[in-house]
C-alpha cells in the first residue's frame, strides 16, 4: 500500500511539474529545444522501417516533434500517436500538426498508467520521455501490452550526469546563489534516472520486453549563442529556481552561469555532446507473448 501511495504521490509531482512551470517553460522554448535535440529525432526516425511500421507510439511527445518527423516518413499509409503527461505541450502539438496538415494524433495522459488498446502499435519510440515514469517497471509493461506481438521499442535516454556535464553546468555553477535549487532526487523520476544500463536492462526484463540492447550513443547538439542564456533561465533546476528569485540573484547567476557556459561557446553557436543510451527491444511474440500478457 506505502508503495502504492509514494507512485501516486510521485505521479502527481509530475503531472504538477508538467503541466505547470516545467511545461509552460518547454512551450516557451519549444523552437529553441526542437532545434537543440533535433538529432536525436533524426536517429529514431531513421531506425523506423517506414515499410512495416503503420501504427506508431511517441512516448512522452511534448511538443510533438519526433511524433510528426515519424507522421511525415510514414505518411497516408500509418498513423502515428504521442501521448505526454503535459496538457501544455500535447495542446502545442496538435496545434502544429493541424497547422501542418500531418496526420497525427496526441493523447494528453500519463503512459504509465493509460488504457491503451491492447496490441494496438507495431512500434513504440521515445526522445528522452522515458526516465520520468515514477513506476518505470509497470510504465513499461504497460507499453508492452500496448505493442502489437513483436513490436519494436526504441528509446533514447540520457547516461548518468556525469556522462553530461554540459546538462549540469548551470545548477553547479548557480548552487551558492540559490538555496531553493530543486535537488535531483537519486533513484526518482528525472532526467538522469536511466543512467545506470544494468537497471535499465532489469526494467524492460521485468516488464515483459524480449531482445534487450543498451548501447551508448555520443549525439552532437548545439544551440544559438544567443538562446544561451534564455536556455539556462527558463529550463531545468535553475530555471524553477529562478521563478522566485529576486532581480539582484538572478542577474548574480546571470553572469555566473553565463561564465561557466563560456568554454563550450564557439563563436555563434554552443556544441555539446549528449551521451545518451540508445534502448531497443521488442515485445514478445508466439508463446512468450501469452507468458507476458498471464504475469503483465
Amino acid at each position: 500500500m506505502g508503495d502504492k501511495q509514494a507512485t501516486s504521490s510521485g505521479a502527481g509531482e509530475q503531472a504538477a511539474l508538467w503541466n505547470g512551470p516545467t511545461g509552460q517553460a518547454w512551450v516557451a522554448q519549444q523552437a529553441l529545444l526542437d532545434r537543440m535535440l533535433q538529432p536525436m529525432e533524426a536517429l529514431l526516425a531513421g531506425a523506423v522501417d517506414a515499410g512495416t511500421a503503420q501504427h506508431l507510439l511517441d512516448v512522452g511527445c511534448g511538443a510533438g516533434a519526433t511524433t510528426l518527423a515519424l507522421a511525415r516518413l510514414t505518411g497516408a499509409r500509418g498513423h502515428c500517436t504521442g501521448i505526454d503527461i503535459s496538457g501544455p505541450l500535447v495542446d502545442v502539438a496538435r496545434s502544429r500538426a493541424q497547422r501542418e496538415g500531418v496526420p497525427a494524433t496526441f493523447v494528453h495522459a500519463d503512459a504509465q498508467a493509460h488504457a491503451f488498446a491492447p496490441g494496438s502499435f507495431d512500434a513504440i519510440v521515445s526522445r528522452l520521455g522515458v526516465m520520468f515514469f515514477t513506476d518505470p517497471v509497470a510504465a513499461f509493461a504497460n507499453l508492452r501490452r500496448a505493442a502489437k506481438p513483436g513490436a519494436a521499442l526504441r528509446c533514447i535516454a540520457w547516461r548518468s550526469a556525469a556522462d553530461n556535464p554540459f546538462m549540469t553546468t548551470a545548477e553547479r555553477a548557480a548552487a551558492p546563489l540559490l538555496p531553493n535549487l530543486p535537488p535531483r532526487q537519486p533513484g526518482g523520476p528525472g532526467q538522469f534516472a536511466f543512467g545506470d544500463r544494468q537497471l535499465v536492462r532489469s526494467i524492460l526484463e521485468d516488464s515483459g520486453w524480449t531482445a534487450i540492447d543498451i548501447t551508448p550513443v555520443d549525439v552532437a547538439c548545439a544551440l544559438p549563442a544567443h538562446a544561451l542564456e534564455d536556455y539556462f533561465t527558463s529550463l531545468g533546476p535553475v530555471g524553477l529556481a529562478l521563478r522566485d528569485a529576486d532581480a539582484v540573484t538572478r542577474a548574480q547567476v546571470v553572469e555566473v552561469v553565463g561564465n561557466a557556459f563560456r568554454p563550450y561557446v564557439q563563436g555563434e553557436t554552443v556544441p555539446f555532446t549528449a551521451a545518451c543510451w540508445m534502448i531497443t527491444a521488442r515485445a514478445p511474440a508466439g508463446p512468450e507473448a501469452e507468458h507476458a500478457t498471464e504475469h503483465g
